[in-house]
């Protein structure tokens, strides 16, 4: 029996090490993040953060939020679904459709707003508070891509938790 080798691309560099070059920007990142995120339930926090950087094609965030989502006891199922929840709505509950439809709108702002009824759904499952912290956190996760993508940092190397 032979066993054949498998050879994978190159992996990239990063273009700009960003985070080192600007670290007060960096570190204003981190404070509005761990912000944006209280008072969310983490499961959906992750769910959001995934979904939001799949439609960005961060690579970077969705390893890192897939990785960080499996450890907390997401399942594999839920999080190879989310890029095609729309039709694989029975895993998730109402309120996370809710806040996935509204991470979607916020995230592409293809008319130039969040539609209204996008809006009141989210608004029907979430307090007010919680639904300002939900927009804090899309938001958030929206800038980070921002820097992911267009630094083009590498994925693959994130171990879980380790930006707690």
């Amino acid at each position: 029996m032979t066993t054949e080798t498998v050879t994978y691309a190159t992996e990239a560099a990063p273009r700009l090490e960003w985070a080192k070059l600007v670290p007060d920007v960096y570190k204003a990142m981190i404070r509005l993040d761990t912000a944006a995120k209280q008072g969310l339930d983490h499961t959906l926090y992750e769910l959001v953060k995934i979904r939001a950087s799949q439609i960005n094609h961060c690579a970077l965030c969705i390893d890192m939020h897939s990785k960080d989502a499996l450890a907390a006891g997401e399942s594999v199922e839920r999080i190879i679904q989310l890029s095609a929840w729309e039709e694989s709505r029975h895993f998730y509950t109402e309120k996370e459709l809710a806040a996935l439809e509204l991470t979607e709108a916020v995230t592409v702002l293809t008319d130039g707003f969040v539609p209204d009824e996008v809006y009141e759904k989210a608004a029907q499952h979430f307090e007010e508070a919680e639904l300002a912290q939900l927009i804090a956190a899309i938001t958030v996760i929206n800038a980070w891509n921002r820097f992911g993508v267009t630094c083009r940092m590498t994925p693959g190397h994130y171990q879980a938790g380790a930006h707690k």
